[in-house]
């Protein structure tokens, strides 16, 4: 099963990570998880906060899409995909991916990879608020290349 959400509204990780945990069968012996959190420093300039845009809709789509391509190609039992938009502190967790399977390196696959698409391919708009101004972000060089590689 797949799920994937996009919110306004702050997540509590380990509340998030409990409840997903709690599904988990007698065939499931690991879940791995990948927390976010929005950094008050990024390329050496302070951060205030983190804006997120998306496509309502859209968005969620195109993430249920991207998660259910990483479950059947690393053959995970579930996944779940929290993910902020809109303003978000320095501090606050943007993303929570959690992958469950049979073995951990199903599951490990499943979350690297998956962060991997979330990184380079959803629908977001990001930008960066400091002291000097905003500052609109993109995946880096390195992010791409690590895309790439997964793909393959």
């Amino acid at each position: 099963m797949i799920r994937a959400s996009v919110s306004l509204e702050p997540f509590s990780p380990d509340a998030e990570v409990a409840r997903f945990s709690s599904l988990r069968g007698d065939g499931c012996g690991a879940v791995v998880t990948f927390i976010g959190y929005c950094r008050g420093r990024s390329k050496n300039r302070a951060v205030t906060q983190l804006e997120l845009e998306h496509y309502p809709g859209f968005t969620e789509a195109e993430i249920s899409r991207l998660a259910t391509a990483a479950g059947e190609k690393h053959d995970v039992k579930d996944l779940l995909v929290i993910h902020r938009a809109g303003a978000i502190a320095t501090g606050d967790p943007i993303v929570l991916v959690a992958a469950m399977s049979a073995h951990r390196a199903a599951a490990f696959a499943a979350v690297e990879e998956l962060m991997d698409y979330l990184k380079t391919d959803a629908p977001f708009w990001k930008r960066e608020t400091g002291p000097d101004g905003a500052h609109w972000i993109e995946p880096t060089a390195e992010d791409r290349i690590r895309r790439e590689e997964r793909a393959k």
